[in-house]
């Protein structure tokens, strides 16, 4: 991003309650790893405070899927999935968001080109969800992995490491199937 572009994202900043283009900063931190700043502003028109977020974006990332479709690469498209194979689980809003930025910050500084392959994003987030919480990677790996029999959800769960074998039985539900 050169100057002129930053220059014009801050000068095309508008209230949300007022659509006012005249704002001023109060306070600026960084947020998770530092790859987000959150500035808190506000309006010098109608007196209102608002937050922003600005997040490095160092390219453009492309991601091809099975298909041979290319996408865009989005960052809430790979949060949600996360979020939804770790839901009723341990795994906080905040390690989400973390492992989503360490995830995008990978693709963008390991892989030379600006294409990345749908199998490198969801190995990149297996990896991470098995060191996380075994039963969010047993739930991501289902779906991306397209589980269609039992025996496929054995397999999965016998190649988790014997430590977390507990962590696994803990959190199945008590009820009885029949």
């Amino acid at each position: 991003m050169c100057v002129f572009d930053l220059l014009r994202l801050i000068l095309d900043m508008r209230c949300p309650y007022c659509n006012s283009t005249d704002s001023r900063v109060t306070d600026s931190r960084p947020d998770v790893e530092d790859a987000i700043i959150r500035r808190r502003r506000v309006c010098n028109g109608c007196g209102a405070r608002f937050t922003t977020v600005e997040r490095v974006q160092m390219r453009d990332l492309m991601v091809r899927k099975n298909s041979g479709k290319l996408e865009p690469f989005d960052r809430e498209k790979l949060r949600r999935s996360i979020k939804l194979a770790c839901r009723n689980t341990d795994v906080s809003d905040e390690q989400i968001e973390k492992l989503v930025t360490s995830i995008h910050r990978r693709l963008e500084t390991e892989t030379a080109d600006d294409c990345v392959t749908s199998v490198m994003v969801g190995q990149m987030v297996s990896d991470s969800l098995l060191n996380l919480d075994p039963i969010a990677f047993v739930r991501f790996v289902s779906v991306y992995r397209k589980f269609s029999r039992i025996s496929d959800f054995k397999k999965i769960i016998d190649q988790i490491p014997e430590a977390d074998e507990g962590a696994i039985v803990c959190k199945l539900p008590k009820t009885s199937l029949f």
